[in-house]
């Protein structure tokens, strides 16, 4: 995969510490069981070294993976564009923005890279219909976005660049 990865600062710092954590820590203590494991002898009927294989199969493929994401990386901190006069109220990549639907319904989302989408939390992927049709809009327009009940139109009310 050669495209590359927006990701906020947050983001970015997440891959980072779970990387590390695996590198660190989960990874050297199975190799330990594995070892272990493997000195008992007989590995074929052995569950310690089975699972322990496997395991460490899992964490070598999660351990490829975020490193080629961090290689890919393209961190993006808006608090650099807004510091350089860029109008705080218009929504990119990182944005926190609130929006009212015709119901009257407010909703917040924050758009974000494709590692960090969590819809619970709100964090939709920057590649998303929502955020397609969000970005470059500002405080005040109104966007039509299609759903799968039909086109829909929503107002923005407010667009946030904390990081918290």
């Amino acid at each position: 995969m050669d495209s590359k990865n927006y990701i906020t600062p947050i983001g970015h710092q997440a891959l980072k510490t779970e990387l590390l954590h695996l590198l660190d820590q989960e990874r050297p203590e199975i190799v330990q069981v594995v070892h272990w494991a493997a000195s008992n002898g007989d590995r074929s009927e052995n569950g310690d070294y089975t699972y322990g294989k496997k395991r460490l199969r899992e964490i070598d493929r999660r351990i490829r993976f975020l490193n080629q994401r961090l290689e890919n990386a393209v961190v993006v901190n808006n608090s650099d564009r807004i510091a350089n006069g860029g109008d705080p109220e218009q929504i990119f990549f990182g944005a926190t923005v609130q929006y009212c639907d015709s119901e009257g319904i407010e909703t917040t989302i924050r758009i974000v890279g494709v590692d960090e989408v969590d819809l619970e939390r709100g964090y939709v992927s920057w590649v998303s219909p929502i955020a397609k049709a969000l970005i470059k809009a500002k405080v005040g327009d109104t966007v039509k976005i299609q759903t799968p009940s039909g086109l829909k139109e929503i107002d923005i009310v407010g667009v946030n660049y904390d990081e918290s």
